[in-house]
């Protein structure tokens, strides 16, 4: 990689884990160079706006966790112990996140709105990405006849992303990662009455 394209990478890597502290909002460009111990001349060298870098931070944020929900899956077995590692990638919020400053998408998603449709599109493609991703877990479950042929897979994947953000939201909130942990559990249960016998 090229000197340029390094200082380029960096700035979305450092980028990513403000703006996914700070928000995209709380974050100057200020922030940026702080963060990133560059000058503004060498950010905007680099970048024509503050928006530039949030979408390709929040794409670098994004393959980031979509690397590690991966590396958890392919380390799985079952379609239950595939969606469980799905949700241990969040399993402390709090004190570990998969990124710096928590889950890139839930904190974009509360974020985003008509301001940034750009950012906001993007947010909701890592969704359908998030979704999508269960949804081939709960079908491959289905086809290897894990699990009954009459699991409703858009619900349940909805239900399944829905419950871990959320209780990754809670977890935030409250300091306390034991949300994610009671959502785990109850997601086992709830997976465990699809089983095919």
């Amino acid at each position: 990689m090229r000197k340029d394209e390094n200082t380029r990478q960096h700035i979305i890597i450092k980028s990513a884990e403000l703006f996914n502290q700070k928000g995209y909002a709380g974050s100057s460009i200020q922030d940026i160079i702080e963060a990133t111990g560059l000058t503004k001349g060498g950010i905007y060298r680099r970048f024509s706006n503050k928006d530039e870098i949030a979408v390709e931070a929040f794409e670098y944020a994004g393959q980031v966790l979509m690397e590690q929900l991966s590396s958890a899956i392919n380390n799985a077995d079952t379609a239950i112990d595939k969606i469980m590692a799905v949700c241990n990638v969040h399993i402390d919020p709090v004190n570990n996140p998969p990124i710096k400053g928590g889950c890139p998408l839930l904190n974009t998603a509360v974020e985003s709105d008509d301001t940034f449709p750009i950012l906001r599109d993007r947010a909701l493609a890592a969704y359908e990405e998030m979704l999508s991703l269960v949804q081939g877990i709960l079908k491959h479950g289905i086809a290897v006849e894990e699990f009954r042929s009459d699991v409703d897979v858009d619900s349940l994947s909805s239900f399944i992303v829905s419950s871990l953000e959320g209780s990754v939201m809670a977890s935030r909130l409250s300091r306390d990662s034991k949300h994610v942990g009671f959502v785990m559990q109850q997601l086992r249960v709830l997976l465990n009455t699809y089983i095919k016998i």
